[in-house]
């Protein structure tokens, strides 16, 4: 049975979560278009890592940033194996829950369109293209989604 929860992203198996979207994103792009954030990053009170697990194994991550007036997600990823049975649905409802209960009326994220599943999963779930946010800068391998909670 799937379980999702808030952990730390220091941990071991935080920080192997993480490496395996780093090396994903670097399969479709260079450094330099990779905007994603380290473990330390992600470990601070403005952000909520959650862990999605099968049988106790850790299975896949996602992360929200609360940004004061958006959250923003970061690192949404499910190990290869355990792809195509909703793990990334069911992390995306969790995240959208609490970012809901956090007041925050909007969740953006960055994305690119080589990720083509992964722009796929936003489109279905309401997420909209939308202009360049937060500290981006323009870069042609990004694209900007949004989706309003309320």
């Amino acid at each position: 049975m799937l379980k999702i929860a808030s952990e730390s992203p220091v941990t071991t198996e935080g920080r192997l979560l993480i490496e395996g979207s780093e090396a994903a994103l670097r399969e479709h792009y260079p450094p330099e278009a990779c905007f994603s954030f380290s473990p330390d990053e992600l470990n601070d009170s403005d952000s909520t890592f959650l862990v999605a697990r099968e049988l106790g194994e850790p299975v896949g991550c996602v992360a929200l940033v609360d940004c004061g007036s958006y959250g923003e997600i970061k690192r949404l990823y499910v190990r290869p194996e355990w792809r195509g049975r909703g793990i990334a649905e069911a992390l995306m409802d969790r995240l959208e829950a609490d970012a809901g209960n956090l007041g925050l009326g909007v969740v953006r994220l960055e994305t690119g369109s080589r990720l083509a599943a992964a722009v796929r999963l936003y489109e279905r779930r309401g997420y909209d293209l939308c202009g360049r946010f937060g500290c981006y800068r323009e870069h042609p391998a990004s694209l900007f989604m949004e989706k309003r909670l309320d």
